[in-house]
């Protein structure tokens, strides 16, 4: 399928006095997947349904390829969208829902017939045909779902968390199989989701919206290893934070507590947007780590440039592969996955790789 790239501008939207779009910027490339991550309320599905047509935008302009669709009808857009209901028809057969989209179109029976059953070999459900959606299992009920959007041939498939109401194996497999899907028929996807493993997953770009707006864009791996404010490092993971000052030296910058003790020194701030912020060892900062990103161990000596402090094994669990502790220290409690064993009541020094290290010229956010 060929697809043309999508270019917002300036688009805001509102349901009455309330403002939830806020002046959106964004260029899709063709035959990109895009996830569109947030909190919920953060403005996400909102801008997907403007997209697609379904909510009028307030100002701004949405242009597919040189053509304004701003006030197109969401049926003339091209688009497709998966729902996270998936808005199956109860009394219709499988064949009937994969097929209505071709009907409302005017299609012949004969042509409609053809595309259903290259729909159904598509999506693995040959011989289901005649069956009600009521007697499938969520799995199947979310491919003849996929199958509607795709009968049409749209340039752009909208997916608005059709995930959500899986049971988590299927949703693993189905994260694979979208994908697989969008790829082989080169199509542009632009996925809503409130989950972090699904858009990295799933997506080759990630956008990261708070209150309206867009808070960080970018390919998944630099997202996640460059988090731009320390709500998004919290959003992708790394919720152990702890404030510290930071003064730059001859090797690099030594991290402390505010009152002196040393927490080690980093070659580098991590700062994504390449800011070079002077480093006044009077003004709070913030440091942010993952549990799986941080070390633990019995003895302090020889350890690698990063993060590093004492505390207590206050806490264990097993959630499987890795044991889950919960850390207490001078400046809080923290948790840490590691695969060693300890026990509650061990000290211990908890490290961090400096490439782990995410600092922030801003104060502890309140948690």
């Amino acid at each position: 399928m060929n697809s043309s790239p999508i270019h917002i501008s300036a688009v805001e939207a509102q349901y009455g006095s309330v403002k939830v779009l806020k002046g959106i910027d964004l260029d899709i490339e063709p035959g990109t997947f895009v996830a569109l991550l947030g909190s919920s309320g953060c403005g996400k599905t909102t801008l997907l349904r403007s997209i697609s047509g379904f909510m009028k935008v307030s100002s701004g302009q949405i242009r597919v390829g040189s053509q304004d669709i701003t006030h197109v009808p969401p049926e003339r857009r091209g688009m497709a969208m998966v729902f996270q209901s998936y808005a199956l028809w109860p009394h219709m057969t499988v064949a009937q829902n994969i097929g209505y989209g071709l009907k409302l179109r005017r299609k012949s029976k004969s042509d409609i017939a053809k595309r259903v059953d290259e729909m159904l070999s598509f999506l693995g459900l040959e011989g289901l045909g005649a069956r009600k959606v009521t007697d499938l299992s969520g799995g199947q009920r979310q491919r003849v779902a996929l199958g509607r959007a795709l009968a049409i041939e749209p340039q752009t498939l909208l997916l608005d968390e059709p995930l959500s109401n899986l049971d988590a194996k299927i949703r693993l497999s189905m994260r694979h199989e979208i994908r697989a899907i969008q790829k082989r028929l080169g199509l542009t996807a632009i996925h809503v989701t409130h989950d972090r493993e699904e858009a990295m997953v799933m997506a080759d770009r990630i956008i990261i919206m708070k209150d309206g707006e867009i808070v960080q864009d970018g390919e998944p791996e630099s997202v996640y290893r460059h988090p731009n404010t320390p709500f998004i490092a919290s959003f992708l993971g790394a919720d152990n934070s702890i404030e510290v000052r930071a003064t730059a030296t001859e090797d690099g910058i030594a991290l402390s507590t505010p009152d002196g003790l040393d927490l080690g020194a980093i070659s580098r701030p991590d700062l994504s947007n390449g800011a070079d912020f002077f480093f006044d060892p009077n003004r709070p900062m913030t440091v942010r780590f993952r549990a799986e990103a941080a070390n633990l161990f019995k003895s302090a000596d020889n350890l690698a440039p990063g993060l590093s402090f004492s505390g207590e094994i206050s806490d264990v669990a097993y959630p499987g592969g890795r044991y889950r502790y919960g850390i207490t220290t001078r400046f809080g409690t923290y948790q840490v996955d590691q695969e060693d064993r300890f026990q509650i009541g061990d000290r211990i020094t908890l490290s961090v790789p400096e490439t782990d290290v995410h600092l922030f010229d801003e104060p502890q956010m309140s948690e």
